[in-house]
């Protein structure tokens, strides 16, 4: 089968978006052939891209066999390929933002929900990160026929490393062997709970356990989210917790994998915003296939992600007396049964969210 994926998002920039992109074409290219339209250079080229994308993939499709878009920004060319091409097969890969977006207040989210929201429905099928998205969809009139939860995967190759305590405590600025440590892993916008959780969850917790909170940040001038970073640094000065609260706004990808395989517990505390929501939450995978124990909030695409008591539990979202007593109940755990709850976590990952497989998913969907 010959794809022409289209990806707005795409490596080096970092996120969730492009990590799924790229990791996808990787896993599809070892059966198939792939033929790549990407946008590297993050959000502000998008003006450029579209239209680029739309003239290139036009001349493409006529030797490709479908056209996979790598989400539903891209839609409306979707849309204008299956006019000049019906016979051809035309899919999408729709994140929770490609649908909650249309509801939100602004210029763009208006020509977002006449433009994007009727191209998705003239698709073949949406491939949805999440049976909260679909959820979504079926509110804005999309055909339940035409969509399909696909969750994101997970490339244990790239993250599992051997690394030492000593590295976590270089990143964390100070000697955490006497520490437990949490990790807080995502971009700083509301609806990841951040500022929520060290504000209402960290003063209640012991003296001894600490947290690093890493993602990116969001510019102020980008359509979606907004950023929640300055309300996690005010949290942090009004609990006085700057001893034991570290917030990482650009983490170089080595860090990154140090923490993944060095803390003692990672936490997902999301909170309902509305507008915006967690299409499937990458993260608790990521953490899991390091063989890390991950407490995760009960809501959205989480719960796709996380099987309770397999690869993680599921907290009461926005419950910081809930939140509260299951961190000191795993953190007085002893370090043997914290290893076979991580060693347990990291083999259902495997098994259930492997690149391999999730591609072959695709596959069988598109042919």
């Amino acid at each position: 089968m010959k794809i022409l994926f289209i990806s707005h998002s795409f490596p080096p920039i970092l996120g969730g978006i492009e990590n799924q992109n790229f990791q996808l074409t990787k896993a599809l290219k070892k059966t198939e052939e792939v033929i790549i339209i990407k946008n590297s250079r993050g959000k502000h080229w998008l003006p450029f891209f579209i239209p680029y994308a739309f003239l290139k993939s036009l001349f493409l499709m006529r030797k490709c066999d479908v056209c996979l878009l790598g989400s539903g920004v891209l839609a409306p060319i979707g849309f204008i390929i299956k006019i000049i091409y019906p016979k051809k097969r035309i899919y999408c890969i729709t994140h929770a933002l490609d649908i909650i977006f249309a509801q939100k207040n602004g210029f763009l989210a208006k020509i977002y929900a006449k433009t994007n929201i009727p191209s998705l429905k003239k698709m073949d099928k949406l491939f949805m990160v999440g049976n909260a998205t679909i959820k979504e969809a079926l509110k804005v009139g999309i055909d339940n026929k035409k969509c399909k939860f696909i969750p994101n995967g997970i490339n244990k190759e790239e993250l599992r490393k051997n690394y030492s305590r000593k590295e976590l405590s270089l990143i964390f600025g100070k000697n955490t062997q006497d520490k437990k440590v949490i990790l807080r892993l995502g971009r700083f916008v509301p609806h990841k709970g951040t500022s929520w959780f060290i504000d209402k969850v960290m003063p209640k917790l012991p003296e001894n356990i600490v947290l690093i909170a890493a993602g990116g940040r969001v510019s102020r001038n980008t359509a979606g989210d907004k950023d929640d970073f300055i309300n996690s640094e005010k949290s942090i000065i009004k609990n006085n917790l700057e001893k034991r609260v570290k917030l990482y706004p650009a983490i170089p990808q080595k860090d990154l994998k140090i923490l993944l395989n060095t803390v003692d517990l990672v936490v997902s505390p999301n909170i309902k915003i509305p507008g915006s929501m967690e299409g499937f939450g990458i993260n608790v995978i990521e953490a899991g296939i390091c063989e890390r124990v991950v407490l995760a909030s009960n809501i959205e695409g989480l719960v796709d992600a996380i099987k309770e008591g397999k690869n993680g539990r599921l907290v009461k979202n926005k419950n910081a007396k809930a939140w509260t007593k299951e961190i000191k109940k795993i953190i007085k755990l002893d370090k043997k049964t914290l290893q076979k709850m991580g060693r347990k976590a990291s083999k259902y990952v495997e098994k259930n969210y492997a690149w391999d497989k999730i591609a072959q998913k695709y596959i069988k969907e598109m042919k």
